[in-house]
């Protein structure tokens, strides 16, 4: 056989990619993961492949998309709302009082035997305590219960008292109201916010720095990580400053010099110059203990010593400061966040064309993870990425990141398997670019739904589209079905491209019986995202 036969024969598509291809085609998950369903009613043991539900296109593209869709619907039920989500809860059952002061009775206990020095009994109590609280839950008690254990010590309090260098904020009572009040001619405008970060230098047009040795990539790197509580902060002012509950639908998305900034969708129309006052009043201050000079190399860190149970210094062996004790000490915020001038709002009308775009333009990064937003294609962006990473990798994330053992403090829940210096956290990684926390941002009383709730009425829809052509498919019975996960080396689980041919099979014959629904009402041709897994 010829080298160029070879060639054309390695050139040639393997098997498992051509059925992932037709599996992105048909809208199907190209890497699933398989649980084990039991039926305890007949002891029948099947494998079913379900979803992955990643939302990175490079991950899984019909995932991804999916959730995309997912999102879009979500945003565009709740933006121009016109009448108030009923959030009014049910009254306590007996049952649940019941429970409940049976719990008052355990915490009381197990305080007692703490004082006493029964550990084993204390230990049975609390348990106790644990198992009623699920039990709690199962009755449809949310909240958070209270800790059966007393605080050890009290809080360190911070003045509230707003800074000096910051502008007053006018305050109103907070009416208990989401809708936005309706203008002459019936129109009730919502608004689209984006709000960025404060430049750190100078920046060329691919968002590198002009200077990089004035360039604040310390600042950069702690604005990143603080982001989300700016924006918490921000929620809060602008209901204290216009008297009602706004609600948002908001993504979080990466800049070209890297730092992230906020779109918004708000229900409501609020003045423009509130927006901007808001924005400019806003503030969060970080009161970590200092961590502006790394005390202990990289390769020489503090060591943990089993008779004290703490972190040590390697030369002297003194235990380092705990945490609390080093909180205690801080006199000055370690850092303040703030918003930069750069303020973007604008009024859109419900049902309109501008409203779609504007829904597209929130969700459009997100089928990318924020590497892929910003992906360094030139040695100047991999050089200025290298120089926010490496901040990132000595700038502690929370009051438990391991990289506080560098500056000499003892984290929060600190153990043998700590190690100095190396964060497992989110917001350390090069693909996150300091953003721990979720990308999408939704208040609770957005739509009256949850993603759940959207997805289950997307099913539905279909359903019902096929029960009104004679295509009948009633919902399972699952209340007799276990799913458990499948056994490292199960030799019974199906190779995954069978069950990604299985899966194509279904998803065929659905998209085919859809087709004749959409035909048969509207003659419309169909919408394949919208089609339910068939798993």
């Amino acid at each position: 056989m010829s080298e160029g036969t070879r060639v054309e024969r390695m050139r040639q598509p393997v098997a498992l990619e051509v059925a992932k291809a037709a599996a992105e085609k048909y809208g199907v998950c190209v890497r699933p993961f398989t649980m084990e369903v039991e039926d305890r009613a007949s002891f029948e043991v099947r494998y079913v492949a379900v979803p992955c539900g990643s939302t990175v296109e490079s991950v899984c593209k019909p995932c991804a998309r999916k959730a995309k869709a997912l999102r879009m619907a979500h945003c565009r039920e709740g933006w121009h709302m016109t009448e108030e989500p009923d959030f009014t809860p049910a009254p306590p059952s007996e049952a649940q009082t019941e429970l409940l002061t049976f719990r008052a009775d355990l915490v009381k206990a197990y305080r007692e035997a703490v004082d006493a020095g029964e550990a084993g009994h204390a230990e049975e109590l609390r348990e106790e305590v644990h198992s009623v609280d699920a039990e709690l839950r199962q009755l449809g008690v949310r909240g958070r219960f209270p800790t059966p254990d007393l605080p050890e010590r009290p809080s360190v309090k911070r003045s509230t008292k707003r800074r000096q260098d910051s502008p007053d904020l006018p305050r109103r009572r907070v009416e208990k109201r989401t809708v936005g009040r309706e203008f002459a001619g019936g129109y009730r405008p919502s608004m689209f916010v984006t709000l960025t970060l404060d430049t750190y230098g100078r920046v060329r047009d691919d968002g590198t720095p002009v200077d990089a040795a004035s360039y604040d990539y310390r600042r950069a790197a702690r604005d990143a990580v603080h982001f989300a509580s700016l924006i918490d902060r921000w929620w809060q002012n602008l209901r204290r400053v216009v008297g009602w509950d706004v609600q948002y639908f908001a993504t979080v998305e990466p800049q070209r010099r890297a730092a992230p900034h906020l779109h918004a969708a708000l229900r409501g129309s609020i003045p423009h110059d509130t927006i901007r006052l808001v924005t400019a009043a806003t503030y969060h201050q970080v009161w970590w203990p200092a961590h502006d000079e790394l005390r202990y190399p990289a390769d020489h860190v503090p060591v943990w010593d089993p008779d004290t149970r703490q972190f040590v210094d390697p030369d002297t062996r003194k235990p380092l400061p705990t945490w609390a004790d080093a909180v205690d000490q801080v006199d000055e915020p370690a850092h303040v966040v703030r918003f930069g001038r750069q303020v973007h709002s604008k009024g859109i009308l419900g049902g309109s064309q501008e409203a779609g775009r504007h829904i597209g333009y929130l969700t459009k990064y997100l089928t990318k993870s924020i590497g892929e937003v910003v992906e360094p294609d030139t040695d100047r962006k991999r050089l200025h990425a290298d120089r926010l990473a490496d901040e990132l990798a000595v700038t502690p994330c929370s009051d438990r990141c391991p990289v506080w053992l560098r500056y000499g403090v003892q984290p929060r829940a600190a153990g043998p398997r700590t190690v100095p210096g190396h964060c497992k956290g989110r917001a350390h990684r090069r693909t996150t670019l300091g953003l721990p926390g979720r990308r999408v941002l939704v208040s609770r009383k957005w739509s009256g739904k949850t993603l759940a709730d959207h997805r289950a009425d997307r099913k539905r829809f279909v359903l019902d589209a096929l029960k009104a052509v004679g295509i009948d498919k009633p919902e399972p019975d699952t209340s007799q079905l276990t799913w458990n996960k499948v056994r490292p080396g199960d030799p019974n689980v199906p190779p995954r491209a069978h069950q990604l041919m299985h899966a194509i099979a279904e998803r065929t014959r659905w998209k085919a019986e859809y087709d004749r629904a959409l035909l048969a009402a509207h003659g419309a041709p169909p919408d394949v995202s919208a089609i339910p897994d068939a798993a």
